[in-house]
């Protein structure tokens, strides 16, 4: 037994839906942070999907140049957030104004 890719399909937007609401509505700067590898990785999905369902390995290697985009991103976006909260532990996502300094 096979599931459809439109049932893929379906799963990755609605995961893309939901970590683009939480980069909307939350203000915690870690959640954001998960909420945009979330859309990444729907966006994973729909690429491996479409890859399966046509035939072709050209969406399973940009697959795997999305994840090195996203260790680096995980690297770069932890340092920020960690040198932030060492300066402001309660800091929000309004407050970034605090890397001029």
């Amino acid at each position: 037994m096979s599931v459809d890719g439109g049932w893929y399909l379906t799963l990755a937007a609605l995961l893309f839906a939901i970590g683009a609401f939480g980069v909307l509505v939350r203000r915690n700067v870690l959640v954001m942070f998960m909420c945009i590898e979330l859309m990444l990785n729907a966006a994973n999905l729909t690429f491996v999907t479409f890859s399966r369902m046509l035939n072709d390995i050209g969406g399973q290697a940009a697959v795997f140049f999305v994840l090195v985009v996203a260790a680096a991103e995980v690297v770069v976006g932890l340092g920020i957030i960690v040198a932030v909260h060492r300066h402001r532990p309660a800091a929000t996502a309004d407050d970034l104004h605090v890397l001029e300094h």
